[in-house]
C-alpha cells in the first residue's frame, strides 16, 4: 500500500513538473512574440537613425521600438515594421512636417550612386485636409535627401488617397536644386498607378474623380531607388498592376531654362511664386543620403499661405492621441526593405 501510495505520489510530481515545464516555455514564447523589434524583422536598422513623429530621435535601433510610433505588427503570421506620426507633433528643423521616418547614415553622391529598396502597404494617411492642396492626404515612403547645398530632395516617393475614394494614387516627385535664391523651388510629380500630385478638388471639401488604376490601403506595392554613375533608376511594383520604370539623370537638369519649365509647374506653384530654374548640373557631387518610413505631408498650416504644401488639415493642437483617435495621422507597413550599393541595371 505504502509502496503503490508512493508511486502515485511520484506520477503527480512528475506531471505537475510536465505541466509547469510547459507553461514555461509557453510563456517565454508569448514573451519572445511580443519582444519583437523592428530590428528583429528588417535587419539593416543598423545603419538607420530615426526621428519620430514626438520629436524623439535615435541613432541606435537595435532592439530599439516605441509604441505608437515605431514598433511591430504580425499580420497572418507575417511581421512588419510600423511607421506611424500624427499631423502635428515636434519635427525637424528643414519641416513643417512630422515623420517617423529612417535617415541613413551613410552618405554617398550621385556619381557613387546608392539603393534603396521597400516592400510596404500605407494603412492610413489624415482624413482632414483642404482638398484645393496638393499635399493634402498624402505621405511621403521613402526619398533621397541631400545633405548639403538647399539640402532639397532628388526624389520624393508619395502615396495619397482622397477622403471617401476607395484607390489612392502613388507618384514620385523631383524637386530641382535651385539655382539661386531656393525660395524658388518646385517638385515636378509623375504618377505612377493613379494621378500625379497635381490633381486636386475644385473647392476644399470637393474631391476629383477616383482613379481606376489606382492603389488602395492595404495593398502592398514595392518601389526600388537605384542610382548608379549618376542615372537614377526607379521600378515599382505591385500584383495586379503593370510594373513602371523611369528614368532620371541627376548629373544634368532638364529644368535649366525658363523655357524648360513644365506647364504643371505653371499651373500648380504659380500662385505662390515659385518659378526658379535648376543648376545646370543638377545633384552633381553633392552629397545624398537615403529616407524611408513615414513622412506625413498634412498639416495644420493656412492654405491661403501656401495652396501647394499648406493642407490646412486637424492637429488639435498638437495632441497626439486625439489626432490618433480622429484619423488626423499617417500610418506605413514595411516587411521587406534593403539599403545599399547601386548597381548597374539588368535592363535599362
Amino acid at each position: 500500500m505504502k509502496k503503490s501510495l508512493f508511486t502515485l505520489v511520484a506520477l503527480m510530481a512528475i506531471v505537475a513538473c510536465k505541466n509547469k515545464t510547459e507553461n514555461i516555455s509557453e510563456e517565454n514564447i508569448k514573451t519572445e512574440a511580443v519582444a519583437t523589434f523592428p530590428s528583429d524583422v528588417i535587419s539593416f536598422m543598423d545603419e538607420w537613425k530615426i526621428l519620430l513623429g514626438d520629436g524623439t530621435y535615435k541613432d541606435t535601433l537595435t532592439n530599439y521600438e516605441k509604441q505608437n510610433f515605431f514598433y511591430v505588427e504580425n499580420e497572418n503570421g507575417t511581421d512588419w515594421v510600423v511607421y506611424k506620426t500624427p499631423n502635428a507633433g515636434i519635427t525637424s528643423r528643414t519641416s513643417s512636417n512630422t515623420r517617423t521616418e529612417l535617415g541613413q547614415k551613410a552618405h554617398w553622391i550621385p556619381e557613387t550612386g546608392g539603393k534603396l529598396t521597400g516592400t510596404l502597404k500605407v494603412q492610413h494617411v489624415s482624413t482632414s485636409g483642404d482638398a484645393r492642396v496638393a499635399a493634402s492626404y498624402s505621405v511621403v515612403v521613402g526619398q533621397i535627401h541631400s545633405d548639403e547645398g538647399h539640402e532639397n530632395e532628388p526624389i520624393k516617393i508619395f502615396y495619397k488617397k482622397f477622403p471617401g475614394h476607395t484607390k489612392g494614387s502613388v507618384f514620385w516627385n523631383y524637386e530641382i536644386n535651385t539655382k539661386g535664391a531656393n525660395s524658388k523651388r518646385w517638385d515636378y510629380s509623375t504618377a505612377v498607378w493613379g494621378n500625379d500630385m497635381s490633381v486636386v478638388g475644385t473647392s476644399p471639401s470637393e474631391y476629383p474623380q477616383e482613379p481606376k488604376d489606382g492603389i488602395e490601403l492595404g495593398e502592398e506595392f514595392s518601389y526600388e531607388i537605384n542610382v548608379y554613375k549618376g542615372i537614377m533608376y526607379l521600378t515599382f511594383s505591385s500584383e495586379g498592376h503593370d510594373t513602371v520604370k523611369f528614368t532620371k539623370n541627376l548629373l544634368k537638369s532638364d529644368f535649366a531654362q525658363k523655357t524648360d519649365i513644365p506647364q504643371q509647374i505653371w499651373s500648380l506653384y504659380a500662385s505662390i511664386g515659385r518659378d526658379g530654374v535648376e543648376r545646370e548640373n543638377a545633384y552633381a557631387g553633392e552629397i545624398q543620403y537615403f529616407k524611408q518610413g513615414a513622412y506625413n505631408q498634412t498639416n495644420g498650416k493656412n492654405p491661403e499661405d501656401n495652396i501647394v504644401w499648406s493642407t490646412g488639415s486637424e492637429t488639435y493642437g498638437g495632441d497626439i492621441a486625439k489626432q490618433y483617435a480622429n484619423g488626423c495621422y499617417a500610418e506605413v507597413w514595411f516587411k521587406e526593405a534593403t539599403v545599399g550599393a547601386g548597381s548597374e541595371p539588368t535592363n535599362k
